[in-house]
């Protein structure tokens, strides 16, 4: 008994420490609830004010003492643990709103999400833009960031808010970081109303981690994401590197393309397999995502020539590479047909080749790399048999000398003899 008291006493030591501090974590995680909630109420507070969203635009954009007093609060709190001020803004409420708070800011949020895919609503930006721009140092969003791809990886659902307000929070970020690393300022929407970036300076993160957490939370938004990290990166992977990166996010994200919406994805997998309707279907789609992926492009060699970087010849061959829609469709699916059968001859002595053959310059009955030795055909394992000595079914045999010496035909039965065999057999030469 009194050994396993002393075990009882070690285990409580061990768990000790722990729920402490579980304990503490979340007592810090509640004060920094305490601290946004007080920053959402003077929001609302000034919005009640200015009795219009417009009017309430720019008052928020004006940085108040309450704003600055609870920004200087959760600067503190950062101090002391930026994980969990990152998690509490990404917590439901906050920088991931719920129904009721869009309502609250009139946001018709459901009405509008195909307009405002990859951006977050003004007024909800507008609401937030003062706190993000006082947080957002460069080591705070580099956790911030990542720690959005990791609430994505776990909600991938596209339908809800939560996955939706994710993506569309990464995508601003990413685009706001490319303008300012660019020397760029956003173009207000409303010429009475100017939209605040969220970055004042440049910010070098650490890309190579980001695209990580990238790839690691797959979903119908990761090749634009992709894209976006792609361009802004310093220093820049290669172009073929790039251009694979993206062909394989969106391969496997089966969006169709790097530009793809939800709506688009369903509506790829319900269409028809194999016919004009659906090659012209995906002809349209990606002549869009073609369009889109130039003006990416463009920009992209924008961003090259301001850093000094040529890549003439990459172009060139880029240009040279891009083909039609219907051929890459096409080549698509040979891939699909090509992986079917190695599936099927899986153990067998043959192969498939996935090498590009011109077969007109090979004679037939001859493959590429066949050497003139017979052999050269022969399996490793094999068993050889006379004609003679094969199985031949009943309807196969001649049912009379006569009706085959009056060439009549028989039905289900063959028109040559077994005479006929021989005599083509002893005529026969391989070579």
């Amino acid at each position: 008994m009194e050994a396993d008291a002393e075990l009882d006493n070690d285990a409580w030591e061990i768990q000790a420490p722990q729920h402490e501090a579980c304990q503490k974590h979340k007592e810090f995680h509640e004060k920094v609830r305490d601290v946004l909630i007080s920053y959402k109420n003077e929001q609302f507070r000034v919005m009640q004010t200015a009795q219009s969203v417009s009017k309430s635009r720019e008052l928020w954009s004006d940085s108040s003492s309450e704003v600055d007093w609870i920004l200087a609060q959760i600067k503190d709190l950062m101090q002391e643990n930026r994980e969990t001020v990152a998690e509490a803004l990404l917590s439901d409420g906050f920088l991931i709103p719920k129904v009721d708070c869009l309502k609250m800011l009139n946001i018709k949020y459901e009405a509008n999400k195909e307009v405002w895919q990859f951006k977050i609503p003004q007024t909800f930006y507008c609401f937030w833009q003062p706190l993000l721009t006082g947080l957002l140092s460069r080591s705070f969003t580099q956790i911030l960031i990542e720690k959005m791809f990791m609430e994505l990886k776990e909600c991938s659902d596209s339908s809800e808010l939560r996955p939706q307000f994710l993506i569309n929070w990464i995508s601003e970020m990413l685009t706001g970081i490319a303008k300012v690393n660019a020397g760029k300022k956003r173009q207000p929407c409303n010429k009475q109303v100017s939209v605040k970036e969220l970055f004042l300076h440049k910010v070098p993160l650490q890309w190579i981690r980001l695209t990580d957490n990238c790839l690691e939370a797959p979903c119908w938004a990761t090749p634009h994401l992709l894209q976006l990290i792609l361009t802004i990166m310093r220093p820049r992977l290669p172009r073929s590197s790039r251009k694979n990166l993206l062909y394989l996010a969106s391969v496997y994200t089966e969006g169709g393309g790097p530009l793809s919406s939800p709506g688009l994805s369903s509506d790829c997998s319900e269409q028809p397999i194999y016919t004009i309707e659906s090659l012209q279907w995906r002809a349209r789609q990606e002549n869009q995502v073609k369009n889109q992926g130039q003006a990416v492009e463009k920009q992209d060699d924008v961003l090259e020539r301001d850093d000094g970087v040529e890549e003439v010849e990459e172009e060139e061959e880029e240009m040279v590479t891009e083909t039609n829609p219907l051929e890459g469709l096409a080549h698509s699916g040979n891939m699909v047909a090509i992986a079917e059968k190695r599936a099927a001859l899986q153990g067998s002595a043959w192969q498939i080749t996935a090498d590009e053959v011109r077969w007109k310059d090979f004679p037939l009955g001859k493959l590429p790399g066949q050497t003139d030795d017979p052999d050269g055909l022969m399996l490793d394992n094999y068993s050889m048999m006379s004609l003679l000595d094969q199985p031949v079914r009943d309807e196969w045999k001649s049912p009379s000398t006569n009706s085959a010496e009056l060439n009549i035909p028989v039905t289900g039965g063959l028109l040559w003899t077994q005479n006929d065999f021989h005599k083509i057999k002893s005529g026969l030469q391989l070579f």
